[in-house]
């Protein structure tokens, strides 16, 4: 009981400082919360949570605040993430469903999670190398000229342009593009290049280089090993660090450096995780320690496994479950719209 009581007391330190930007004093939390015991009884529990190491006093006549050891444990005892209202997931699925492409997809995430959160909103862009093949296009724009479309399970779309050496017909191009999808469609990118190439060196001989079909798989490999997107992040919401300007010099300085470097901003995401579990990490568990008054919330989207992640990041003094709802939320339609597209 006297354990369940100081959990119950130290959620609603969590919650009014959060609320209020205030160290949170006994005579607060007994006019606030309905916790059934004594101020006496309070202040003691306080005082405990204080020695155990869960909050801090910041001056001797302050009320307390939480320590990333007590958000730590107030995150680790949610039962279960907050669920999105019927409303936020209309607004969140209204948002999203009209984008166009991947880089809009993208752009609408960012700017979807910094408005719902409040926070510094980071999406990484789907990584090329867990991608599959969804599709390839041959299009002969003229007799000598065929435009490569490959469509990716991540929503990634390359086209490149193929010159001929020589007239290719309806015929031989209806069996082109048939025999580079039943070689690739549906593979992983490493795995579709190797196919392809296959394609290639296993005709009969040496292929001749004038052939449309090593010219146009090798234009396609070349597509496949590229891994511009793989570093990419897109950021927004850095504004809403201006309601953090009391404590700009710990924690807001450091974080607007590091929304300079992308494989920063990669580390701090972490790898990427399936299945709608979201990651939380406090503080100095972070990878970098001047940045040991900043919070991650992230996890990873993708129609099947998790082909890149998205979060945010801010100071520790964040609404972790009100964040950890909304980084969850927007994952599962980005997914979705992913699947769909």
């Amino acid at each position: 009981m006297q354990e369940e009581r100081r959990l119950a007391v130290l959620r609603a330190i969590v919650e009014d400082y959060v609320s209020t930007e205030e160290p949170v004093g006994s005579k607060a939390l007994v006019e606030r919360h309905h916790l059934n015991v004594s101020p006496a009884t309070i202040r003691n529990d306080m005082a405990a949570l204080e020695e155990e190491g869960y909050l801090h006093q910041p001056h001797t006549s302050a009320g307390r605040v939480p320590t990333d050891k007590g958000y730590r444990l107030f995150v680790d005892r949610l039962s279960t993430v907050k669920p999105t209202t019927q409303a936020e997931r209309r607004a969140i699925a209204g948002f999203l469903e009209g984008a166009v492409d991947l880089d809009d997809v993208v752009n609408r995430s960012v700017r979807l999670l910094a408005q719902l959160t409040r926070q510094v909103a980071v999406v990484q862009y789907p990584t090329l190398s867990r991608s599959t093949v969804r599709h390839i296009e041959v299009v002969a724009l003229t007799p000598v000229r065929l435009l490569l479309v490959l469509i990716l399970s991540s929503g990634r779309v390359e086209q490149r342009l193929v010159e001929l050496d020589a007239d290719i017909s309806d015929d031989e191009l209806a069996t082109l593009r048939s025999r580079i999808n039943l070689a690739a469609t549906g593979e992983v990118i490493a795995d579709a290049a190797s196919a392809l190439d296959a394609l290639v060196h296993g005709l009969d001989g040496a292929p001749e280089a004038t052939s449309p079909t090593v010219a146009v798989v090798e234009t396609l490999v070349e597509a496949m090993s590229d891994h511009r997107s793989d570093e990419r992040v897109a950021v927004g919401g850095t504004s809403n660090l201006a309601r953090f300007g009391d404590s700009f010099e710990t924690s807001v300085r450091p974080l607007l450096e590091a929304l300079e470097e992308q494989v920063v901003l990669l580390k701090l995401l972490g790898e990427a995780t399936a299945g709608g579990a979201v990651t939380v990490r406090i503080g100095a568990e972070g990878p970098f320690e001047n940045l040991a008054s900043t919070s991650v919330v992230a996890t990873g989207y993708g129609p099947d496994d998790a082909l890149a992640a998205l979060g945010i990041v801010g100071p520790t003094r964040m609404d972790y479950p009100g964040t950890m709802a909304a980084v969850r939320a927007v994952a599962r339609y980005v997914s979705r719209i992913l699947d769909e597209s």
